[in-house]
């Protein structure tokens, strides 16, 4: 028995109007499923627990965006029971991550008959589980303006979700200040950053609806890729964006990528750390890799 998990209000409603899509297919097919419409990521976590304690599914199906698949994420590492993603958010960056499919019949087939891997998560403290990306400072601080803001609805709204992070970037540059950071690496080496503006700590080769932050990134290989940004000037860091679309911030002076199973962040001044484009966590924090934690539907290939 599949069962789908729907956030309607995912991507200014395309939640549930991927659902009229889909649900005819599934029942042409004569698939069986169960499903749960939901109004928040809190609501479709507790909808997705009382499913496996009631009666678990053989695969669970999300119908939303980035900050809904994190909310279940720790639900299903730990019962073994596979996720499947058809993508109906603002930024979509699993789906993009694994190659998932942007159209809803063709994510379909993938959830229904794809390829299920063995995926590994960034852990922090708390039990919180992150399967793409975890932001600490300027990244952390516009995916927080962006989701609290009021442009980003018409952004979705319009089709042109990235545009919204554009405008956070912008917003956040104007009153954000860079300090000191340390990163304490699990071979027991300490690397200090001056001036330093973001760390991303990445499963994912990309975060903040495509940008290629660790164009290097794999999702099995055991290791978390980091991407750290310093001692840079503000017209620097806002240059520095466009190029991270395509991978090409890498060997910048002021960025150093590095490989780590975990890794320990410290700053001068207190930052929030970002999972999957959802607040989880604030410095000081540690973040570690597990690996294999999760299975996952994926295209062929």
């Amino acid at each position: 028995m599949y069962f789908f998990i729907i956030n309607e209000q995912a991507g200014n409603g395309a939640g549930g109007r991927v659902w009229g899509q889909i649900e005819p297919v599934l029942q042409a097919r004569g698939v069986p499923y169960r499903y749960a419409i939901t109004s928040s990521a809190a609501q479709a976590q507790q909808c997705v627990r009382d499913a496996i304690e009631e009666h678990p599914p053989t695969l669970v199906a999300v119908l939303g965006g980035d900050g809904t698949i994190h909310s279940i994420v720790p639900l299903l590492s730990a019962s073994g029971i596979p996720l499947a993603v058809i993508p109906a958010g603002s930024g979509n960056d699993t789906a993009r991550g694994f190659g998932i499919p942007r159209k809803p019949l063709a994510a379909l087939d993938v959830a229904l008959s794809g390829r299920m891997r063995s995926i590994d998560l960034i852990g922090t403290a708390g039990g919180e589980r992150t399967l793409t990306a975890l932001a600490v400072g300027f990244d952390a601080e516009v995916a927080n303006a962006v989701n609290a803001s009021g442009y980003k609805a018409w952004c979705n709204r319009l089709g042109i979700g990235r545009l919204a992070y554009i405008i956070g970037v912008l917003q956040t540059l104007f009153h954000y200040q860079p300090a000191r950071l340390e990163l304490l690496l699990d071979d027991g080496t300490a690397q200090i950053f001056n001036e330093a503006w973001l760390v991303a700590v990445t499963n994912t080769t990309s975060y903040g609806g495509g940008l290629r932050i660790c164009p290097e990134a794999r999702t099995d290989d055991g290791l978390l890729d980091v991407c750290v940004v310093y001692r840079c000037t503000k017209w620097q860091l806002l240059r520095l964006f466009p190029t991270i679309l395509f991978g090409r911030h890498t060997k910048l002076p002021f960025v150093t990528m590095l490989r780590a199973s975990k890794i320990e962040i410290q700053s001068e001044l207190q930052r929030i750390g970002f999972g999957d484009g959802e607040q989880v966590a604030v410095t000081p924090l540690t973040a570690e890799i597990q690996p294999g934690a999760l299975q996952l539907m994926t295209a062929h290939g």
